[in-house]
């Protein structure tokens, strides 16, 4: 009896430790993917998208657990709390690089609590005016007009503190002008008045804007990326037009928490990739006019750093406050 008994314990620690040291994904364990945004908006387009061609690849389920609030920082600092098992991931945006300088005493810090595992998309910024607000509308000429006239031209964004308000803010640093900023609640509400006459430009994403650009209700000055965009390839660059460092793009990527295993995060890293190639995710990223810019994980970590130190400086200089 007692040789049985020995037997059956031997075979339980055994199985304990599969259990332990078993292959990641577990089976019948979910993943979750926080999107610290409302649903349906920019990063919900990358990110459901992503997560169904990566619960094929793995054969288990992704969850994504939509916690919006306070521009990605209640489902950042979410995340943050949870263990470093690989099971749950972060899917951000450029709003965490800039985070750090708009809200006060984070819980969290997006360059220590998170291990970046791959930059998903970016989306090039594009300036546009309404037609009918500028006498000519090229870039050299809307500078020079906006910098005769200081304070008559506004321009609309998605909100206080988000990347088209800081790269409305940028471009006036740049460029040394004067122009009132609109902030609105959403992209939907800051294109309609830009194209009702009631704001004169935005410095919207690409893919936000370009409706508006097609049916030509909006004009589009110039991109604000190192190379003409595919999409509307007859619109310049900034840099083109002789504003250099006018590079701005909202990007999305994944994070883990800090402290999960390195062959858990090489897996994580390797999959994701395998996905962005998949003719799906290709097509889908395409329509909205985004790219997959080629870094390794340690590429993503210093560009990471370096964004929050960019966007830093812009708020110091421009005084942006969120109220």
């Amino acid at each position: 009896m007692k040789k049985i008994l020995l037997l059956l314990a031997i075979s339980l620690l055994s199985e304990l430790g599969i259990a332990q040291t078993g292959s990641w994904p577990a089976p019948n364990r979910p993943i979750t993917l926080i999107n610290p945004f409302p649903p349906g908006g920019a990063v919900d387009a990358f990110g459901r998208p992503l997560a169904k061609q990566l619960s094929v690849q793995l054969n288990d389920s992704i969850v994504v657990d939509n916690r919006g609030g306070a521009g990605g920082t209640v489902g950042a600092a979410a995340a943050a709390k949870m263990a470093p098992d690989g099971y749950t991931w972060l899917l951000g945006a450029v709003h965490h690089s800039i985070a750090p300088s708009m809200y006060q005493n984070l819980s969290y810090d997006i360059t220590k609590d998170f291990e970046p595992i791959a930059i998903i998309g970016s989306v090039p910024h594009v300036i546009v005016v309404n037609p009918t607000k500028f006498p000519k509308n090229d870039l050299k000429s809307i500078i020079e007009e906006i910098r005769k006239h200081p304070g008559k031209y506004n321009y609309a964004s998605t909100g206080n503190g988000t990347s088209q308000h800081l790269t409305g803010e940028l471009f006036k640093i740049q460029n040394k002008l004067f122009i009132t900023h609109i902030p609105y609640r959403g992209t939907g509400p800051a294109l309609q008045d830009v194209v009702a006459g009631q704001v004169d430009m935005m410095f919207d994403t690409l893919a936000g804007a370009a409706p508006f650009i097609k049916s030509g209700q909006l004009i589009a000055v110039a991109v604000a990326s190192n190379q003409r965009s595919p999409a509307f390839p007859n619109v310049p660059t900034a840099q083109e037009l002789g504003i250099s460092n006018f590079v701005v793009s909202s990007w999305y990527a994944l994070w883990t928490i800090k402290g999960t295993p390195k062959d858990i995060v090489d897996k994580m890293s390797t999959e994701v990739q395998t996905a962005l190639a998949s003719p799906d995710i290709k097509e889908r990223w395409a329509g909205m006019g985004a790219t997959v810019p080629k870094m390794t994980r340690a590429e993503l970590n210093t560009f990471i750093n370096q964004e929050v130190v960019r966007w830093h400086e812009v708020v110091k200089k421009s005084g942006a406050k969120l109220d």
